[in-house]
């Protein structure tokens, strides 16, 4: 078992070391442009008055600067990504301390209709999200918050087999993010699908050939005036026809490369991300099924993305101040690389949808994957058809920390009812949220926080926070009926785990318990099977009547007058409340 703590230091300690060296090198290639730049100024100036010599200058000084920008350019992003891997590491040995609060935590994916994100602090601050989550791009972020609350139960041993296989694979699952936030995505994915589903091409066909043949004739146009065989007017004539030839076209170029802009920056960082993925050796079926799907015959992927990145590239060197004029004047530049992007666009634009899915399927599961990795000491449910829905042993909810958990054991078995009861702050509510949250993380393919586990897929079901809504003008208490028939609906068509925590808390309290126990009674005679925290001891008395249901308890104990909680999962009714005391306490009643 490799120890996380020990992993995420020593590579603090590699990657700055990189670092340090890397900015040596940015240093020595600053230098050097500016060495090349001064040294071809001096030779333009010294040689001025030599054509042919001025004209071979400015052009080897060109070609000599835009390589360096180039390669300094690498160096930068380079550079970037040590800095990204410093700090995911750095990220990772704080969340293992338990200090993450700071990080996204998903709030915009809280739904009050869903079947449980609201409840069970799955988004939002101090949640599992945010526990959980390393995604670098939005569109992963989302895949990873759709993953969590799908409540899909099928193929769940093959999502833990994906997720061992990326836990195991750090230096893969680190590099991919670090690349991938180092994309400035400034459009979403579906917005650029749309568009080269809609894309018009308008360069003539006649551009494939005819900018190569007007280059070669500039070039010889330019060998000629240095030999003097010809003026400077025949150069100048040229250049016009050029410009004119481009002229006719300039506004829809204009447009494609205004947007082409925008998303270049996707590309250039894709085709990383998906030469990553198709050099990994991946062992699971999930994992080799991204793969697939971005194969292609004779091409990679990648090396496609690459080419259409450096075309868009190509497209934008046209505004370069003089050196974009010249270059499109002699030319035809801009419908040249205009020419090229339409024609990916046919070719591979359809690809691209399966392209843009791998990279966000990974970028989630690298979040699952490192979740595993950090909790190595958890375990992968074993998924069981054998009557028992849910048999753990030294179960906590993972967001304890460690050296303030307390474990409880417990075993829920199919049509199982459990009803439990508990003085405040005892611990009802936390067991309720470590059991839905063993259900999500179980039916995602996460490991669990407990010793053993066995687990029958089911869905789950909840109603533990419902608010009351002015804008809507509902009370709470309609709110809540509105819950529990959303569950009674729900339970009609598919099978589900219920999780409810202290329902029909809007009306009186002779009210309540008819109510509450009716309630449980038609759960049961549905044949449901879950859990229901309550204060109303009242309620327990149903287990006389039906053997479906199980009373359960947390309680308390006042010892020196002080209130002191074991947390621990018990059998039978608690007979120890402390509202009074707690009233007392605090001062609050005499």
């Amino acid at each position: 078992m490799q120890d996380p703590n020990h992993i995420y230091s020593s590579h603090i300690k590699e990657f700055q070391l990189q670092l340090k060296k890397l900015k040596k090198q940015l240093f020595a290639s600053s230098m050097l442009r500016l060495v090349i730049f001064l040294l071809f100024a001096f030779l333009i100036y010294f040689y001025s008055s030599t054509t042919s010599l001025v004209l071979l200058f400015v052009f080897l000084g060109i070609a000599s600067f835009l390589f360096l920008v180039s390669r300094h350019s690498d160096l930068q992003q380079e550079k970037e990504k040590l800095k990204q891997l410093i700090e995911l590491n750095e990220t990772e040995i704080r969340v293992l301390n338990r200090d993450f609060h700071d990080l996204p935590n998903g709030k915009e994916f809280v739904n009050p209709q869903h079947e449980f994100s609201q409840d069970i602090d799955l988004f939002g601050s101090r949640s599992f999200f945010q526990y959980l989550n390393r995604t670098a791009l939005a569109s992963g972020k989302q895949k990873l918050a759709d993953l969590l609350s799908s409540n899909n139960i099928q193929y769940i041993q093959e999502k833990q087999k994906s997720i061992q296989d990326l836990a195991e694979k750090i230096n893969f699952r680190q590099e991919f993010t670090a690349i991938a936030k180092m994309a400035k995505v400034k459009i979403k994915a579906p917005i650029i699908l749309q568009w080269f589903k809609n894309y018009e091409a308008f360069v003539p066909s006649v551009y494939k050939w005819l900018p190569k043949a007007f280059s070669v004739v500039s070039l010889l146009l330019f060998i000629a005036l240095a030999l003097d065989y010809i003026p400077w007017f025949y150069l100048g004539a040229w250049f016009i026809v050029g410009w004119i030839i481009i002229g006719r076209f300039a506004k829809k170029v204009n447009e494609l490369s205004g947007y082409v802009s925008e998303i270049q920056s996707t590309f250039q960082q894709y085709h990383l991300l998906l030469g990553l993925i198709e050099d990994t050796n991946f062992q699971a079926e999930f994992n080799k099924d991204q793969q697939t799907k971005i194969q292609i015959k004779h091409k990679k992927a990648s090396t496609l993305v690459k080419e259409f990145s450096k075309i868009i590239d190509g497209l934008e060197r046209k505004n370069f101040m003089i050196f974009g004029q010249v270059i499109s004047g002699f030319m035809l530049w801009d419908l040249w690389k205009a020419y090229e992007i339409e024609q990916w666009i046919e070719k591979y634009a359809h690809r691209t949808e399966n392209w843009f899915d791998a990279i966000d399927y990974f970028d989630a599961y690298n979040s699952l994957g490192g979740f595993a990795f950090n909790h190595q000491n958890y375990t992968y449910p074993k998924i069981k058809q054998n009557g028992i829905v849910l048999k753990t042993t030294e179960a906590v909810h993972p967001l304890i920390h460690p050296k303030d958990a307390v474990t409880n054991d417990y075993q829920i078995d199919q049509q199982e009812f459990f009803i439990i009861t508990g003085a405040n702050m005892a611990g009802k509510s936390t067991f309720l949220r470590t059991v839905s949250l063993q259900l999500v993380m179980g039916n995602v393919g996460l490991p669990v926080c407990a010793k053993t586990c066995e687990y029958s897929p089911i869905k789950l079901i909840t109603s533990m926070r419902t608010v009351d809504s002015l804008a809507d003008e509902a009370s709470y208490f309609f709110s809540e009926l509105t819950r529990l028939k959303f569950i009674v609906d729900e339970i009609k068509t598919d099978r589900y785990f219920i999780i409810l925590d202290e329902i029909l808390k809007g009306t009186n309290s002779t009210d309540k318990a008819i109510g509450s126990r009716k309630f449980v009674e038609k759960l049961v005679g549905s044949h449901s099977t879950g859990i229901i925290a309550t204060h109303d001891l009242s309620l327990c008395e149903v287990a006389n009547e039906l053997p479906q249901v199980k009373n359960h308890y947390f309680d308390a104990e006042i010892i020196n007058n002080e209130l002191h909680f074991d947390y621990r999962f018990k059998n039978g009714i608690c007979q120890n409340m402390n509202a009074s005391f707690l009233l007392k306490k605090m001062e609050i009643v005499d």
